[in-house]
């Protein structure tokens, strides 16, 4: 009697869905190095867009970026880390060092970065062997091989792997190394996979944390995540990069952006920190939702303020969000409320309604953010018919007439239409261009009464179109 089990229908359609799913996942490739040796070059190389820091200063990487990249039909996620440096005991070293560990325990494919022209260092020597010991392929890259960099070539050829001699600056050999790791790439449909992906991203709304240095952005973000993604500490400045970050939460996806700290202009010191500043106003301008995050134990200050008008500026959805909540006195709610009204008098689109308390630290109030984004990001991607808005227009100008021009000559509104979403942006066609502000406020203010645009800004745009009367 054949003691062999045999497997049913039903484990056999399993296994067959997993190999599928398996199959349809693109790869994930991890660049791991020591510090300085040129991984966010590469990155950068491969993504085609200049998406992480880079500066000759070692460290600037420290928390773990991520992109889509495609090569001929296939494609691949690629996670740019921190340098690896079994050196140093210092607390925030430690967990940049464990954010690439853990980049490399996600990877199907790890590219091992060296640098030519320093030769095959103890450093690197470590980080081959913590590397290997996962046991997953490992491709043996040299940067830096332009002018006199080969001739130190042959040091690594000691380590016992192909290696591949590129220059990700002055891009030479990567086409080489992107054929080498074609091999080892899952097969997939890359088109109908960006196609996909893209119409995805175009729905999934698209938060970005901004706020000043060290009032807990990165400790908000893990605490969303609920895992320690993004490197926190007592230090300004932790955070260089804005990082991408997908969370789901009932069923819904959202898009995170954890950003550095904006510091007042005079003090952004040239170099690192100040590309990072670019970065956050970058993450700011392709986000929907802006959360604030303020300080409730020091108070609103002027920064916040200057960080409020950018956001203004962009057009774009604003949560006030005021931390440390676990350790706020209840009376100094009613004087941070006050503070946001002297110092936010703009921002009158946003507060009343969309003010939230919370700890980022404890948690406190923080899944509410995801309830409050998506009204504001259903808001901000609206569309009136315009049918309900010129039903709505009448009643407006009916209830408030637009007042004489200065020549005399009457004031006529035609109709209002939505010309653009994300942010609404309505277009007044009338006899004359010289409306006064207030007026076009009182339609804005008319206009969030009636269609619900609490934490968005609109955009109202005036078009002059002339009337039989104005023709006369």
């Amino acid at each position: 009697m054949d003691d062999k089990t045999t497997p049913s229908p039903e484990s056999e359609e399993t296994a067959s869905e997993e190999a599928l799913t398996q199959m349809s996942r693109p790869s994930v490739v991890a660049i791991v190095g020591r510090p300085n040796v040129g991984k966010s070059t590469l990155f950068n190389k491969f993504y085609g867009k200049r998406k992480a820091i880079v500066h000759d200063l070692p460290g600037v990487t420290r928390d773990r970026n991520t992109a889509t990249c495609s090569y001929k039909d296939r494609s691949f996620t690629l996670i740019d880390t921190g340098g690896l440096d079994f050196e140093t005991e210092e607390t925030e070293e430690i967990a940049f060092r464990n954010q690439s560990k853990k980049a490399v325990s996600e990877a199907d494919l790890l590219l091992f970065l060296t640098d030519a022209r320093e030769g095959l260092t103890p450093a690197d020597r470590e980080v081959f062997d913590f590397i290997r010991s996962h046991g997953k392929p490992v491709y043996l890259v040299v940067n830096k091989t332009e002018g006199n960099g080969a001739s130190q070539l042959n040091d690594f050829y000691q380590l016992g792997v192909t290696l591949y001699p590129i220059s990700a600056e002055h891009n030479l050999g990567l086409s080489d190394l992107l054929d080498a790791l074609y091999r080892d790439l899952l097969p997939c449909d890359t088109e109908h996979e960006e196609l996909q992906m893209r119409g995805a991203e175009d729905c999934i709304p698209k938060i970005v944390v901004l706020g000043r240095p060290n009032v807990g952005k990165s400790t908000l973000v893990n605490t969303l995540l609920q895992e320690d993604r993004m490197v926190t500490g007592s230090t300004p400045g932790t955070t260089r990069d804005a990082i991408d970050t997908t969370v789901l939460y009932q069923g819904k996806q959202y898009i995170f952006i954890d950003t550095a700290g904006i510091r007042k202009r005079g003090k952004v010191i040239y170099g690192v920190e100040q590309y990072s500043v670019g970065r956050s106003k970058e993450a700011l301008n392709r986000a929907d939702i802006a959360l604030l995050l303020l300080d409730g134990v020091e108070g609103v200050t002027e920064q916040d303020t200057k960080i409020a008008g950018m956001i203004l500026s962009a057009c774009r959805g604003v949560i006030l969000l005021v931390n440390k909540v676990d350790i706020l006195k209840e009376e100094k709610k009613a004087f941070l409320e006050g503070q946001m009204d002297r110092y936010f008098p703009f921002l009158k689109y946003a507060k009343k309604l969309e003010i939230h308390y919370i700890s980022a630290r404890t948690g406190e109030g923080v899944s509410e953010i995801f309830e409050k984004a998506q009204r504001i990001y259903e808001r901000f991607s609206a569309r009136i018919s315009t049918g309900d808005l010129n039903r709505f227009f009448e009643k407006c100008i009916d209830a408030q007439p637009p007042p004489t021009v200065r020549s005399g000559r009457r004031t006529r509104l035609y109709y209002i239409t939505q010309a653009l979403t994300s942010p609404p942006t309505f277009i007044v066609f009338s006899n004359t261009l010289d409306i006064p502000d207030f007026y076009i406020q009182y339609i804005e203010n008319r206009l969030r009464e009636k269609f619900g645009f609490a934490g968005v800004p609109i955009r109202i745009k005036l078009r002059e179109k002339k009337g039989d009367a104005d023709r006369r």
